[in-house]
């Protein structure tokens, strides 16, 4: 669930992060990043459960499911890896890995990576939901 100050328009002090909760291998991910979240960095918002939440930030519903996407305070959307590396620099434990990949030229190539596995992830969920819907 977001909270209410979180809504597009106001002025947010948190990012929040849009996953596919639907998702087995998103969820358990996300799952293991909001238990570090202790301190309440992020509004983390599962589009599965919620999926007119993405359009009232000015998201696509369909890109989000596809690759992650993280809403700055600042109203910036990124996607892929720089949702990840701007995500892990709010988390403890991670923010190490969030100046790794910050190196030159680590981003663009874990985005790269990053964007091969979001397509094979979200046809495998397409086709999983599909032989899901017809039993």
């Amino acid at each position: 669930m977001v909270d209410s100050n979180a809504v597009a328009g106001c002025s947010r002090a948190r990012p929040v992060l849009f996953y596919d909760g639907g998702c087995p291998l998103c969820r358990r991910e996300i799952a293991h990043y909001r238990r570090l979240d202790r301190a309440g960095r992020v509004d983390w918002v599962d589009l599965y459960a919620q999926p007119d939440l993405a359009e009232r930030y000015g998201v696509s519903w369909g890109a989000a499911m596809q690759r992650i996407h993280l809403l700055e305070p600042d109203g910036r959307v990124v996607t892929g890896a720089h949702a990840f590396a701007a995500l892990w620099r709010r988390l403890p434990g991670y923010r190490w890995l969030a100046r790794l990949v910050s190196l030159p030229g680590a981003l663009s190539l874990l985005d790269r990576g990053y964007a091969i596995f979001a397509r094979w992830r979200w046809h495998r969920r397409k086709a999983c939901d599909a032989a899901c819907s017809n039993d």
